[in-house]
C-alpha cells in the first residue's frame, strides 16, 4: 500500500513537512510505502473553468507542467493521500488552493484517482485560522467520495519556525493517531475492496432565480 501527501508549503522543510512526518512515521511502521510532493514553492496556475476535463477526465488539459497531472498520475497507483497545508490569513495557501481545485476537479470523473481511497488533511498554523484552512481541505476529500480519516480532535498543529511543531506535543499525539487510524482504515479498505459499490454519475443542476 501506498501514501501520497501533498505539501503546500513554500517551505521544503517547514512545520507542514514535520506535521507530514509524523503521521507517516506510523504509516512505516506497517510497512506503507509514503512519498511527499511539495506544490508549494511551484507556480501553480488556477484552474480557468476551459471545461475539457469534464470531456475526457482524468488530466487537467489546459496546463500540464506545473506538477498536477504529474499527481494525477502518482495517485492512480496509490491507496490514501493526505493533503497538508500551511495557514494564509485563515486559508490554505495560494499555492495549495489552485492545486486542489485543478486536481480534484479533473479527477472527479477518473475513479481510479481518488475514489473510495483513504483521505486526510492537516494544516499548520502559528496561532489561528488552522480550523477553516482544515475543513477547505476536507471539502476536497468529500468531493471524491473517499474513506475520511480523523483523529482524536481537530488535525492542527501549532508553530511558527520550523521545527517548532515538535514542541506542540498534543499536536503531535494528535498527528500520530491520525496515522495509526489512517493504517486501519487502509486495511479495511483493502479487504472490502470488492464489495464497494459503484460510482453514480449524478444529475448535474443548476438553481436559478
Amino acid at each position: 500500500m501506498k501514501v501520497i501527501a501533498i505539501n503546500g508549503s513554500p517551505r521544503k522543510n517547514g512545520n507542514t513537512h514535520h506535521a507530514i512526518e509524523m503521521v507517516f512515521e506510523q504509516l512505516r511502521k506497517e510497512g506503507i510505502e509514503t512519498e511527499e510532493i511539495q506544490i508549494g514553492n511551484k507556480a501553480i496556475r488556477s484552474c480557468i473553468a476551459c471545461g475539457k476535463c469534464r470531456e475526457i477526465p482524468g488530466m487537467c488539459h489546459a496546463f500540464k507542467d506545473d506538477g498536477v497531472n504529474e499527481a494525477i498520475e502518482k495517485m492512480k497507483e496509490a491507496d490514501g493521500i493526505i493533503l497538508g497545508s500551511p495557514v494564509h490569513y485563515s486559508g490554505i495557501s495560494g499555492a495549495m488552493k489552485c492545486f486542489c481545485d485543478r486536481f480534484f476537479y479533473a479527477s472527479n470523473g477518473a475513479p481510479e484517482v481518488l475514489h473510495h481511497k483513504v483521505g486526510a488533511a492537516l494544516t499548520a498554523v502559528r496561532r489561528s485560522g488552522g480550523i477553516p484552512a482544515m475543513d477547505t481541505l476536507y471539502k476536497y476529500l468529500t468531493y471524491e467520495e473517499m474513506m475520511i480519516a480523523t483523529s482524536n480532535y481537530w488535525t492542527v498543529i501549532y508553530g511558527l519556525l520550523p521545527g517548532e511543531t515538535e514542541q506542540d506535543l498534543e499536536g503531535k499525539d494528535i498527528m500520530a493517531q491520525l496515522g495509526r487510524n489512517m493504517v486501519w482504515q487502509l486495511k479495511m479498505r483493502e479487504q472490502g475492496l470488492k464489495d464497494a459499490p459503484p460510482k453514480i454519475e449524478k444529475a448535474r443542476m443548476n438553481f436559478i432565480r
